[in-house]
């Protein structure tokens, strides 16, 4: 479903301290406070994606996370990590291209964000209460209270909340004593990633191809012909073995005047 605002066609992004993005500028500054504004990196929004998954089986509506974000592809790396994103109206559920989320809380309460997120922790709690024993059903208030009081705590702490994280609070949520099978197995895997957005491939490729290629470059070429001189001292020192006597060939002297050996590839 595509979302429509003529006046947010861009924005800037930076990489904050925490290793997330947030929203430095905007085209849209009218609707738009860019105060603590967070967007979720390509990277964190297939993270999203796939803790999804076991939700589609409790009745997961993609539809209302289409509506509820905005989606954006990179435009320009501008160096020092910041980068320039502009509008798509790419499908985030089906695009091949590396996007960025952000979350539309124009209306914190009723928006559509707000409803993606009513939407996956009834599912979440759903999905808890058919998997595990509880002595009394969960309810999403529980949820909503924990995570809630998770959020007040980095408030503070004058910590900015990033939607990722509560995104993620919500679909990996277990009440505290209770942990699920599939849970644990997923963060054994976690601990061998190394969680770093790497959200610069796709601009750098670009800029590699225009450099162009000096003799401080050509490694390769050098290690091929250093490769090849080795193999033609190699040939004709074998075929001329039979003729050569040891007395005509001081090795200890050659040594200690320093004469050229064979030479390996290098780097200028």
């Amino acid at each position: 479903m595509a979302k429509t605002s003529p006046q947010l066609e861009w924005c800037i992004v930076r990489l904050g301290d925490d290793m997330n993005w947030w929203v430095e500028e905007i085209s849209d500054e009218i609707h738009w406070d860019v105060d603590g504004l967070s967007i979720i990196d390509p990277r964190q929004l297939a993270h999203i994606i796939e803790l999804l998954e076991p939700l589609h089986d409790y009745g997961f509506e993609p539809e209302l996370m289409e509506a509820a974000f905005y989606a954006f592809r990179i435009s320009q790396n501008l160096g020092q990590g910041r980068v320039k994103l502009e509008r798509t109206i790419d499908s985030l559920l089906d695009s091949h291209e590396k996007l960025f989320a952000l979350p539309d809380i124009l209306d914190e309460e009723t928006g559509p964000y707000a409803d993606f997120v009513d939407h996956i922790s009834r599912l979440r709690v759903k999905m808890l209460n058919d998997s595990m024993s509880f002595e009394k059903k969960l309810t999403v208030d529980e949820l909503e209270e924990e995570i809630r009081d998770e959020q007040n705590n980095s408030f503070i702490e004058g910590r900015s909340v990033h939607l990722f994280n509560e995104i993620n609070a919500i679909l990996e949520y277990v009440p505290a004593g209770f942990e699920l099978d599939e849970d644990s197995e997923e963060e054994g895997d976690d601990e061998e990633d190394v969680d770093v957005p790497d959200v610069f491939a796709d601009i750098d490729d670009e800029e590699d191809e225009s450099i162009q290629e000096d003799e401080t470059m050509r490694w390769d070429e050098d290690e091929d012909e250093d490769e090849n001189d080795d193999e033609g001292l190699n040939d004709a020192d074998s075929d001329s073995d039979d003729d050569v006597d040891e007395d005509d060939y001081d090795f200890e002297d050659e040594d200690d005047e320093g004469e050229a050996m064979p030479r390996r590839g290098r780097r200028r």
